[in-house]
């Protein structure tokens, strides 16, 4: 499977902004949709953003108008920027690949804190 390394992070003030960023590695035969979730503290893991390997884009929730996630194939990195942060945004945020349509990779996880 692929190998997913993320970098971006960090702690922001509230109507900041964040880029993230995402690079495959590896076995990336058959890579398909990379994307990104969240989990805050006590929830669930939730879809940000999904980008398709011909660039259509997909986004979940509240990050409507203010996400937005790109792709470079040819590095096999993913992007998120992550306009006009809120506290509700403060969470791990995982970057996430499938391949063959069956196999899910997941990322570390990158902490985003945004404070009010």
């Amino acid at each position: 499977q692929v190998q997913l390394v993320e970098s971006g992070g960090g702690l922001v003030q509230a109507g900041g902004s964040l880029r993230l960023s995402c690079t495959a590695s590896g076995s990336i035969n058959g890579l398909g949709n990379m994307g990104w979730y969240r989990q805050a503290p006590g929830k669930e893991r939730e879809p940000v953003a999904i980008v398709t390997s011909s660039g259509e884009t997909h986004y979940y929730g509240s990050v409507k108008g203010r996400f937005t996630i790109s792709r470079d194939n040819a590095k096999n990195t993913v992007f998120l920027q992550m306009n006009n942060l809120k506290p509700d945004d403060t969470a791990v945020y995982y970057c996430w690949a499938i391949q063959y349509m069956t196999f899910n990779s997941w990322g570390q996880g990158t902490q985003v804190t945004v404070s009010s």
